[in-house]
């Protein structure tokens, strides 16, 4: 297939990365970095520069790209994408993605199903990317009815890639979940951070410092829209937080060590119940 990747940042260039591993396909970079550029054709992560008039040609194009930079790009280029080409984003956000862009798609008559791979680093860019970054990792799409059978086809082809599970969901639900799993992580990392007391750690410090401050060096660009653009799930989240938070403050700071020890049990056993039911 040809196979069209705009934005070679972390996760594009690590989808382009993947795909060359497997081997078949022909895969055009778009990317506004020239340097970047030069630098994927030079290691072979990607096959060529891909050209306005190369969107004619493509069987499958990856969005990975902030949300409203993939909105922009298809309003740009709608007259451009072939008919019946697979257009997928990779925005961590998908509501405002797939309102947009599934209007435009369905004028144009060329297919879009949302899309977001969970997997990610801590670093950021072109140098940053990893072609096995995927391995194992959870796909979410989200097809709408009419697009059921591309979703299937996108299931496919990422499971070949070495995606270990693909789930389909509404962009709703998928905005929903990611506040917690995702948004709500990067947010209490960041806030984290900034004790005073962060930048005496060292001789203090081990797994658990390290499991809750690695997601603060996160791309600040990227995740303020994120946020903005999932504000109420995310804010419903962070009040879910707080809320437990005072609880544990309450019991501490009146030295009631029954309801503390009953609060610390409680959380035990919430995390072994939900690890039981995923297994």
């Amino acid at each position: 297939m040809n196979i069209g990747i705009v934005g070679l940042g972390l996760i594009g260039a690590s989808m382009a990365k993947a795909i060359e591993k497997m081997g078949g396909n022909l895969v055009f970079g778009y990317d506004l970095n020239l340097d970047v550029i030069a630098a994927a054709i030079s290691d072979k992560t990607i096959d060529r520069a891909g050209k306005d008039e190369d969107l004619q040609s493509l069987d499958m194009l990856f969005l990975a790209l902030y949300p409203k930079d993939s909105i922009e790009f298809v309003k740009r280029n709608k007259d451009k994408i072939a008919k019946e080409c697979i257009l997928c984003d990779f925005g961590g956000v998908k509501k405002i993605v797939c309102d947009e862009i599934s209007k435009i798609a369905k004028e144009k008559g060329f297919h879009f199903v949302g899309g977001h791979p969970m997997a990610g680093r801590e670093l950021s860019g072109y140098f940053a990317s990893k072609g096995d970054l995927f391995d194992g990792a959870s796909m979410i799409l989200t097809p709408d009815e009419s697009e059921k059978e591309c979703g299937e086809k996108l299931a496919e082809f990422f499971k070949n890639l070495g995606f270990g599970k693909v789930v389909f969901t509404t962009p709703e639900n998928h905005d929903d979940m990611i506040a917690f799993t995702s948004q709500l992580a990067h947010v209490v990392s960041s806030a984290y951070i900034k004790s005073p007391e962060a930048s005496r750690h060292e001789g203090y410090s081990a797994g658990s410092y390290k499991d809750l401050t690695r997601v603060a060096r996160l791309n600040e660009f990227m995740w303020t829209e994120l946020f903005l653009e999932n504000r109420a799930p995310l804010v419903r989240e962070i009040d879910t937080i707080i809320n437990h938070l005072t609880e544990y403050r309450e019991a501490i700071a009146a030295g009631d060590e029954e309801r503390l020890f009953n609060l610390l049990k409680d959380g035990r056993e919430r995390k072994e119940q939900i690890d039981q039911e995923v297994e």
